[in-house]
């Protein structure tokens, strides 16, 4: 419970120091955007939202590697790993495979995938134990070949 109240009073000691930290930073000048002829890129990898979400028992993250209606490059291999860290950075949980080229159950850590559209399931259940989690806000980090990107779930009980 001391851990507890602990981890809240740095949450909240680091929010109070966020907003000058903020502030400062926006009244730096933005250099306009670079204008290129060049054709625009398509993003190597998208991370959808979790769904549901707020959730209670089990979620689903959609994820695309590369363009999924142009996967002319098949032999190209992504990097993939997606992990769930609670508001401390600590690791809770490693989502599994649901759909895609691997069989389902699969842990998504290093995994070598190709272009496509897949889709990780996660219980909602501590790494490699059956005991619930905590009801709270986590973090889901999706890293492909090295750029990682994170998005909050939220679980309710």
């Amino acid at each position: 419970m001391k851990l507890r109240w602990a981890a809240l009073m740095a949450v909240l000691a680091l929010g109070v120091l966020v907003p000058a930290t903020a502030t400062a930073q926006a009244a730096l000048p933005t250099p306009p955007p670079a204008q290129t002829p060049a054709e625009p890129r398509s993003p190597e990898f998208t991370l959808g939202q979790n769904s549901p979400n707020p959730f209670g028992s089990a979620t689903v993250i959609p994820f695309q590697l590369g363009n999924p209606e142009d996967c002319r490059d098949s032999v190209r291999q992504y990097h993939v790993t997606l992990r769930i860290y609670n508001v401390l950075a600590q690791l809770v949980a490693i989502p599994i495979l649901q759909s895609g080229e691997f069989a389902s159950g699969q842990s998504i850590v290093n995994l070598s995938m190709r272009c496509g559209s897949y889709t990780a399931f996660w219980n909602g259940m501590y790494l490699n134990t059956s005991q619930p989690v905590l009801p709270g806000v986590y973090l889901y980090r999706f890293e492909v070949d090295g750029r990682a990107v994170a998005r909050k779930m939220v679980i309710v009980r």
